[in-house]
């Protein structure tokens, strides 16, 4: 998509007590969790829980073709529609992942050092590579690199930085949720944030991060009962029809969360509702999401553990596809045309969460950097000691 989103781990299964953390991988586009608070008594032994490896995956599948999407919504209101429907979820969904995997993040070193090779690094070097393309591929020379301005997808990485960091705040303070709401609320009337870090989305999607912080297993446990699901057809039903009667009403730009209402033309006090009405909606339809994940193992369940590899690398093919005039082609914008750019967008971000591509693309992604940390007193008396 032009200026948009478009959301990183390993997990273990979740535990009433803890929560889980990548080793060496990273989640939707959630990134690198903390580490679990160490479980009395023997260590158990680490293993992936199929359900959220699952949303994961299905939910970049909706990023790409989120982005297939937006150059033909200027000629099909269908496709309009259908960018608005997904626009409300997807994003979401990854962040309250992402808050839920990041329960146990304090500021202890291991977590520090993986909170910078997984998340910090791979934004710098990505803004740099995606500044590079834009300048070359995109024949815009003199675009300016800029760690201030992220381009793209990138933002999401400065939001993940910022959100982990301020975890143990979160933590410490009586009404997280509520407070961060208004904080959202009171970005959306404040044009003078400005762009730097894209601080406008940080702000106005941290209620989803904050809110996923503070949910247990059994929360999602709720969205996943048969009751649950049946009910959703009817409300992602409606939200559907919704979508489709509001497209050429409003513009998309809403979605994004990355202006205030000034700046999208409208009076400050659109921007409250707007934004309540929008994070309302969002909450619905991704327990609707969550709800219809599969909770068993699936062939898709390992890709899972790739999902920021499929995130930011597809969007060199995302932005590539609009410098190269690949939707200038008039079948792409028929009803044949769009299923098949559709079902391209979701075989090219699958295969990007692979394995292989994994381990070619890992020297970006996740770089163990031992080079760049001191050592860790604690580890190393614990090294003593088991030698």
């Amino acid at each position: 998509m032009t200026n948009s989103l478009h959301p990183h781990g390993s997990h273990r299964t979740p535990l009433p007590a803890a929560a889980v953390a990548p080793a060496r991988s990273t989640a939707a586009p959630t990134a690198p969790q903390a580490d679990p608070a160490p479980a009395a008594g023997a260590a158990r032994p680490k293993q992936r829980d199929a359900f959220f490896d699952n949303a994961k995956y299905l939910a970049i599948v909706f990023v790409a073709m989120g982005h297939c999407w937006e150059p033909l919504t200027d000629g099909s209101r269908t496709a309009e529609a259908l960018y608005m429907f997904v626009y409300t979820f997807h994003m979401p969904a990854f962040i309250v992942v992402s808050g839920y995997f990041s329960r146990s993040f304090d500021m202890r070193p291991d977590r520090l050092r993986r909170l910078i090779t997984g998340v910090a690094v791979p934004y710098v070097l990505f803004e740099v590579a995606y500044t590079l393309f834009k300048r070359t591929a995109g024949d815009d020379p003199d675009y300016p690199f800029s760690l201030l301005d992220p381009w793209f997808l990138t933002w999401f990485l400065v939001a993940l930085f910022v959100w982990r960091l301020t975890t143990p705040l979160w933590k410490v303070i009586r009404w997280p949720v509520p407070v961060a709401l208004g904080i959202a609320v009171l970005a959306s009337i404040s044009p003078d944030i400005g762009d730097d870090l894209d601080l406008q989305r940080v702000l106005q999607f941290l209620p989803f991060f904050v809110l996923g912080l503070f949910l247990k297993p059994e929360h999602f446990q709720l969205v996943r009962r048969r009751e649950v699901r049946i009910l959703s057809v009817p409300v992602v039903a409606g939200a559907l029809v919704l979508a489709y009667w509001a497209a050429p009403r409003m513009t998309s730009a809403w979605f994004y969360h990355r202006d205030s209402a000034q700046e999208l033309g409208a009076p400050w006090w659109a921007g409250v509702v707007m934004t309540l009405a929008l994070l309302g909606c969002s909450l619905v339809l991704t327990a609707c999401f969550f709800a219809w994940v599969p909770r068993r193992k699936m062939w898709f369940t390992v890709l899972g553990a790739g999902t920021l590899y499929g995130y930011l690398l597809h969007g060199f093919l995302a932005k590539g596809s609009r410098f190269w005039g690949w939707f200038d082609a008039a079948w792409v914008h028929e009803p044949y045309g769009q299923v098949a750019v559709t079902v391209v967008a979701a075989a090219v971000v699958t295969v990007l969460c692979t394995p292989p591509v994994q381990r070619l693309f890992r020297f970006a992604m996740e770089p163990k950097m031992e080079w760049a940390f001191k050592k860790d007193a604690a580890q190393l008396a614990r090294a003593r000691h088991q030698s």
